[in-house]
């Protein structure tokens, strides 16, 4: 006898695809879909297949849109003045939720897709500070200072987010990096 769950189980393997999603998530929502709202099926995939066609990335930024330029990179009222460097796009829409900056962005995917001159030119156009918004890590201090090197001859200030012990952690719960940079980097009282 032929499978009769062939269809389930891809469906489940797709879904397994996705990040932070096993076996037992994946076959939880596609049961969910497929037994309890099929119409909340037919909608997420309506939606995925919506989003794929119609967002790209920034011409400017790199971040998420759906148009050529995203809406931050449009909004003249943003502080130009200030560019943040984030990994991914998906890092501007956490900064965003939340409100705290009021600058433009630039994304940097990999090293290798880094382009030099395209950062060149948005710094040109009256950037002053460089916020490195970048999980903290030995590689990303190297591009840190790749950017910086290659930026020194424009007069900008270069400023990172801050590092160290998060609140409502105690000290046996921290990584030996996040630990030194605490107290590498800590403030007056």
């Amino acid at each position: 006898m032929n499978n009769s769950l062939e269809k389930f189980n891809r469906l489940v393997d797709a879904l397994q695809e996705l990040p932070t999603i096993g076996k037992k998530s994946a076959t939880r929502l596609a049961y969910f879909m497929i037994m309890n709202d099929t119409y909340a099926g037919v909608k997420i995939a309506h939606a995925i297949e919506d989003a794929i066609g119609s967002l790209k990335k920034c011409r400017i930024c790199g971040g998420m849109s759906e148009d050529e330029l995203c809406y931050i990179c449009c909004d003249e009222t943003r502080d130009a003045s200030v560019l943040c460097i984030v990994e991914s796009a998906k890092d501007i829409l956490l900064l965003e939720e939340n409100g705290l900056f009021e600058g433009r962005y630039f994304v940097l995917e990999t090293l290798e897709e880094l382009s030099m001159t395209h950062l060149e030119d948005i710094v040109k156009n009256g950037v002053n500070e460089i916020l490195f918004a970048l999980t903290p890590s030995i590689a990303n201090d190297a591009v840190i200072l790749y950017i910086e090197d290659k930026l020194s001859g424009y007069n900008v200030n270069f400023t990172k987010i801050a590092q160290g012990v998060p609140t409502g952690v105690s000290l046996e719960n921290i990584d030996l990096l996040s630990l030194t940079r605490a107290l590498e980097d800590r403030v007056r009282v």
